[in-house]
Order: structure tokens, then sequence, then C-alpha cells
């Protein structure tokens, strides 16, 4: 290839669009979306199918690719029924599959494979934070899907091809994500403390999200598991809090434990996205020097509403 390539698996939702736009802003890569559904090529971002599963004609657009970061997998807002959990589950470790055999049979294989993990892996956390070495795996379902998928990821060999593993926490961005329907309910005065409050949020901007995959990038000895998330969590309580100051709008309705899990039962999800305690920080990646353009919520909430 004579430029570089960059391509985003499971790249049309929220985090994939995120990383295609700074890419293209910040760098001259020609980007590589692999989507379940067709697309128009358009602003040196290309749309290659895929079906997630198998290995097929998509292959192609791993040769010689500088990177490959995977952010396949069914959303998870929605109700744990079974047909919901063979969808999660298995839209992420068949799809990680698919993209290691796809990488053992190129020619070329792309550099450096990053691959989506979730820091939800931790178990439920207000005592004290999780880190990469001294954290501790919980239990239940989603828990076990973040082994599967981690497990998948790690059974494969591809020697040609460094691999990253990344638990990543909630993203914060513009245009879509989390942030939407948390603006709108700031805005309704409905973003009041949910549950007891005292929870954590574990979160990270979406540019600090793109300058971790040009860390890993430049630091070409890197490789094994690391937390994508910014260095500071914050209880629930105090994140709802800082984002109703910035909407400009402090009325708020709390939230009980009942009228969240009632709330989640109306709309088709799981109270746990909202009621987990997910204290988590990237104690690895600053051991390497990685630094964060937005550490604290009140700076990312300010950039991207301002934005």
């Amino acid at each position: 290839m004579d430029s570089k390539t960059i391509v985003l698996a499971g790249g049309a939702g929220f985090m994939g669009q995120s990383l295609a736009k700074y890419f293209r802003k910040e760098t001259d890569y020609e980007v590589i979306i692999l989507s379940r559904q067709a697309h128009a090529s358009q602003n040196g971002i290309s749309y290659v199918e895929w079906d997630g599963k198998t290995v097929g004609k998509w292959q192609n657009a791993l040769e010689g690719a500088e990177m490959l970061i995977n952010l396949a997998g069914r959303t998870v807002n929605c109700r744990y029924n079974e047909e919901n959990k063979r969808q999660i589950l298995e839209s992420r470790t068949e799809s990680t599959q698919a993209l290691g055999e796809a990488i053992q049979k190129c020619e070329k294989p792309p550099k450096l494979w990053i691959n989506a993990a979730s820091a939800t892996i931790y178990r439920h956390a207000e005592d004290r934070a999780m880190d990469e070495e001294t954290g501790e795996i919980g239990s239940g379902f989603s828990v076990n899907v973040c082994l599967e998928w981690e497990k998948a990821f790690n059974a494969i060999d591809t020697p040609h091809t460094r691999k990253v593993a990344l638990r990543v926490a909630m993203i914060l961005g513009k245009g879509g994500g989390v942030m939407t329907p948390f603006v709108r309910l700031a805005r309704l005065g409905l973003a009041g403390t949910q549950g007891a409050g005292k929870q954590y949020v574990s979160w990270m901007h979406e540019y600090d999200f793109y300058r971790l995959t040009r860390f890993l990038e430049k630091h070409e000895t890197l490789q094994g598991t690391f937390n994508a998330s910014a260095p500071n969590p914050i209880p629930n309580k105090e994140f709802l809090k800082k984002l109703r100051q910035q909407v400009g709008v402090m009325v708020a309705l709390p939230q009980p434990n009942w009228l969240v899990k009632f709330g989640a039962w109306l709309i088709g999800t799981e109270a746990e996205l909202v009621l987990k305690s997910r204290r988590v920080i990237p104690t690895a990646l600053q051991k390497l020097g990685f630094t964060f353009r937005y550490p604290h919520v009140d700076s990312a909430f300010k950039e991207i509403l301002e934005r």
C-alpha cells in the first residue's frame, strides 16, 4: 500500500465514527471500516462489508494495515433474555476469532491489533479502585462475557501482529454514545442521583481514547491488557451533579433503586448499566507515561458541551 491504513472493525457505531473522525483530522491515514451494512465511502473513509463471523473478501482490507481496531459487538443496552445474551456474547467472540483467522492468512498482516474489551470485568467496587495488577474480577453474565471475549482474543497466535486488549470504560463524546441521553435527561430535570449514588462511574473522553490508540501504535513493544479509563472515576451522584452544572439545569429528580429498575424495564434495558460501581483506573498506562488531556470529568463535559 502507498498510504497508511487504519481498519476499524465494527466501526459504524459511535466509537468507530469518533476514531475515524480524529484519524482523518490529525493524520494522513486512510480509514477502512468493516461494517455489516453497506455505506458510501467519503472523506477518506471507506466501508467494506463483513458478517463479523467468517473470513471473506474483507480480509484484503487488513493487508499491510498499520493498525486494526476491533470494536465489534452487539449493544448491551437491552434486556438480558437468553437470545440477547447469546447475541451479546457471540458477536464479540465470533468477530474476534474471524479477525484472528484473517490476520493469520494475510501475506502482510497488520502491525498492531487493538481489541476492545470492557472495564465491567471487575467486581462492583465502591471501596477501592481496580487496576490491571490488583483489580478483582467480578461475577455474573456481563463479567462472563468479558472473560470469554478476552479468552478468545488471547488464544489467537499472531506472530507478526502485536496484540493489545483495552478494557474500555464509558466513552464520553459529542454526537452520540452515552452523552446524548445523559444531556437530554439533564435538560429535562431528570438527571438526578441514580440509586444510592455511591456507585462509581468510570469514563474516558473520546479524544483521549484516540490518543491512546496512537500511543500504543508509537510504543512498539507494548502488548497485553490495559484499562482504557480516565484516572479519576467519580461517584454517580457527583458525576450527574457536574453534568447538570455544565448543562445549566440544577433541578433534578432523584431515582432510587426501585425507580431505576422500573425505568430500565420500561425502556427495555438493564439497571446494572447504571447501578454497578465501576471504579477503574489506568495504572499500567500511567506508569508507561501516557497522559490524559481530560483527566477530570469537569473538563471533559465542558469541552464536549461547548464544542
